[in-house]
């Protein structure tokens, strides 16, 4: 088997505006773990990637040592077991824990998948049939955040924690669709409690560095749904 050690060398491939490489550098940040950040140029993919995640061939992948860790959610467990050192990144009770991974699933099988249809959707009908349906996840995640925060700013209460990684992977998605759409997926009316979460997520010193602003997003989102 694999082994690795704390001062084993790290590594990290990613590519510019990944949602799901920025979990893993928040993670690495919060543990103050040193790597070194690999671009990937996914039209031409390296050997390196090739040979780390030869199943999905996709980014993130954490290197570490001779050990690949593949799968953004999986790679920030990781990070936090590797690492035990505080701050904690996934809750300590088991319930917790399994509460945390739940809505982390929900977030990556539902919401992702529902941002990617507006963002996608060739006419104006379609874009808002699917606007409803991203408006009924985020309504779900209120509610999940309403009872994970214990009146807290972040799902983690005060601090960063597993379920604020997984959801801060949409930040940036959703500046996207809302400029697309026309709707306003956070607002106060409906997600009160996500739209303060979202502006401390972005604002935090683990994140900040990490996630390109929204005219950034917004730019690249345009190329890559071909959207005028």
């Amino acid at each position: 088997m694999a082994q690795s050690g704390l001062n084993s060398t790290v590594k990290l491939l990613g590519t510019w505006g990944s949602p799901f490489a920025l979990r893993a550098q928040v993670a690495l940040h919060l543990k103050s773990v040193e790597y070194e950040y690999m671009e990937e140029v996914l039209n031409s993919k390296s050997d390196l990637l090739l040979e780390s995640n030869p199943i999905y061939k996709k980014v993130p992948v954490l290197i570490h040592g001779d050990v690949s860790v593949c799968e953004s959610l999986n790679i920030v467990q990781y990070i936090d077991e590797s690492w035990p050192s505080d701050p904690s990144i996934l809750p300590s009770h088991p319930s917790d824990r399994a509460f945390a991974r739940f809505w982390a699933h929900f977030v990556d099988g539902k919401c992702f998948e529902t941002i990617n249809e507006v963002a996608g959707a060739k006419d104006n009908d379609v874009r808002m049939a699917m606007a409803g349906n991203l408006t009924d996840c985020l309504t779900s995640l209120e509610e999940a955040f309403q009872k994970s925060s214990k009146g807290g700013y972040l799902f983690g209460g005060e601090n960063i924690g597993f379920l604020d990684i997984a959801c801060g992977a949409m930040v940036g998605p959703l500046s996207v669709v809302e400029v697309f759409s026309g709707v306003k997926f956070l607002n106060e009316d409906t997600t009160p409690g996500m739209l303060q979460w979202a502006e401390k997520f972005r604002a935090h010193e683990a994140v900040e560095p990490y996630l390109p602003t929204v005219a950034e997003f917004l730019e690249f989102a345009k190329k890559k749904f071909n959207v005028q």
